[in-house]
């Protein structure tokens, strides 16, 4: 075998790149961003601007709303958000055979722990990346796990920290005759 394609067995394998992980102005190519008024409780000002914001991903037709915030650009920070973490659980992309962890996974998984918290902007592109793997292993968290290079542990706990995420794994899990995880 030449040398030259052993080394590229050792190569990360290209991915297609998850809706959830484009940067905001391609992301925002994609979308279509809609204004409204908000109803219910808020004060004088909330029914008089249009502070409520939609923001559709047009090729999956997923969208996520955002309006408990008094300026449109906020709730459009936060739209944006929320329509990162349902791409993430929503969008399946192809998993190729051999390493397929991204970058990202790579400087987020230290020594089989996965560091990330919910709240951080890298999160929903993890949580896409996880999904796309487990999705591939036929939802066997433990075959994911190894083909991401950390622990079972750690994946579910990962997983779990998003709690619509944890119950659409085990729901599909469930789907697949497979028995639920526990947080």
């Amino acid at each position: 075998m030449p040398k030259d394609f052993r080394d590229q067995l050792d190569q990360p394998v290209k991915r297609s790149v998850h809706p959830a992980a484009l940067d905001k102005e391609t992301l925002l190519k994609v979308c279509k961003i809609t204004r409204g008024r908000a109803s219910g409780p808020g004060g004088q000002h909330r029914n008089k601007v249009e502070t409520h914001i939609t923001v559709e991903h047009l090729p999956s037709g997923i969208d996520a709303q955002a309006g408990e915030r008094r300026l449109a650009k906020e709730n459009q920070s936060v739209a944006i958000r929320r329509l990162r973490l349902k791409l993430a659980m929503g969008v399946r992309v192809d998993v190729p055979a051999g390493d397929i962890r991204s970058e990202l996974w790579r400087g987020r998984c230290r020594k089989n722990k996965i560091v990330c918290s919910v709240k951080h902007t890298d999160f929903p592109t993890l949580l896409a990346e996880a999904f796309d793997v487990i999705e591939a292993c036929g939802f066997d968290v433990k075959k994911a796990a190894a083909r991401l290079e950390c622990s079972t542990t750690q994946l579910t706990r990962f997983i779990a920290d998003h709690r619509p995420a944890f119950e659409q794994l085990n729901q599909s899990r469930e789907d697949h005759g497979l028995h639920r995880l526990k947080a």
